[in-house]
């Protein structure tokens, strides 16, 4: 299970976003990485380069590295209507973003260990595959034995639904992937437009 190990901050500067959650690198250093970050001139990008930041923050979002990030977008463009939007959807499908989402974990790293170690169900089967693709109607849980994880308790404690695609119950530490995410309902800022014209090429 191959997954980013390299350094969080610099890639946050680089795209001038918190893409691994709060980071207080970036808001000291709001610039990019580098010796001549601070006095780098703003030169205009090529088309090409602003279609590879695209995709690139998507994969750093998602956890996903090039290879399976190309899987992801050749299934997306086999399925019916916009292959950006049915991108998008097969990555909120994942098992480690959904556990995120619901709240179980605060990061997305996190839920990838959580599931990497074997703390997490689907329909009451373990699962320890971060990539494992839900369908609606999968129901995901901590299990039995994880459900007093200090850092699981704090991480859903006075959390409250926010996500229409998702239930969740922070009693029973369970929820359901009711369907997959229409792309006004996902939060993240991602042009999916331009990394469907960067693979077109």
């Amino acid at each position: 299970m191959a997954r980013y190990t390299g350094p969080r901050s610099k890639i946050a500067r680089k795209f001038k976003e918190a893409i691994f959650g709060p980071d207080k690198v970036l808001s000291r250093k709001n610039y990019s990485p580098g010796q001549h970050g601070p006095t780098k001139r703003n030169n205009k990008k090529s088309e090409y380069a602003v279609q590879l930041m695209e995709k690139q923050k998507a994969k750093y979002t998602y956890g996903v590295l090039e290879r399976q990030f190309a899987r992801t977008f050749e299934k997306a463009s086999h399925k019916k209507g916009r292959t950006g939007e049915n991108l998008l959807k097969f990555l909120e499908a994942r098992l480690d973003n959904t556990v995120y989402r619901m709240g179980i974990s605060p990061t997305r790293s996190g839920a990838r260990q959580l599931v990497s170690h074997r703390h997490i169900t689907v329909n009451g089967e373990l699962v320890n595959i971060p990539s494992y693709s839900l369908r609606p109607g999968d129901v995901v849980a901590v299990r039995e034995k994880s459900r007093t994880l200090e850092a699981i308790v704090e991480s859903v404690k006075g959390r409250s639904s926010k996500f229409n695609w998702i239930e969740f119950d922070a009693q029973s530490l369970s929820g359901k992937f009711l369907d997959y995410p229409q792309r006004d309902q996902i939060p993240e800022n991602i042009k999916e437009q331009l990394i469907v014209e960067l693979y077109s090429k």
